[in-house]
Order: C-alpha cells, then structure tokens, then sequence
C-alpha cells in the first residue's frame, strides 16, 4: 500500500445555510424542516476536511442520490455566503 493510499479524506457535500436561534433549534422533534437558503437549480458545495474543493448538482440515480462535479470550488466565494 502506498503512502497516498493510506491518508482518509471525509468528504461531504453542503446543500445551503439556515440561520436559527438556539431555541428555536432546540425545541425541533423528529421530522422538523430546516429551511435553507438554496434553490432547487442552486449548485452544491463539495468539501475535502471541512474545506470547499469543488462545486456540483444534485442527480437522482434510481433511489440513490449523486452529485455530479460542475467545477473547482472558488474559496472566497465559499466563506463569502457564510
């Protein structure tokens, strides 16, 4: 096994943003909706460590969701829509 083969990455994809109050946030149950401020057409953010690498679309497989890479992820703009 080569050295490369050994280092993990945790890669997750962030659909939006949502800004609550912590009590509000609490007092949610089991099936609330949190709205977020995407739109449906909006593309995604790929993320490397908690650090954007790349943008993308969501894309429906069957019953399995997929995201497809649109593009490099511009990091200003990522810490910009925070």
């Amino acid at each position: 096994m080569s050295q490369l083969d050994a280092v993990e990455v945790e890669i997750s994809i962030l659909l939006g943003r949502s800004k609550i109050p912590i009590g509000q946030f609490l007092r949610m149950g089991r099936g609330a909706v949190i709205p977020l401020d995407a739109r449906e057409s909006d593309e995604v953010w790929v993320l490397a460590n908690n650090h954007p690498i790349a943008r993308g679309e969501i894309v429906i497989q069957g019953e399995k969701v997929a995201i497809s890479v649109t593009g490099a992820a511009d990091v200003n703009d990522f810490y910009a829509a925070a």
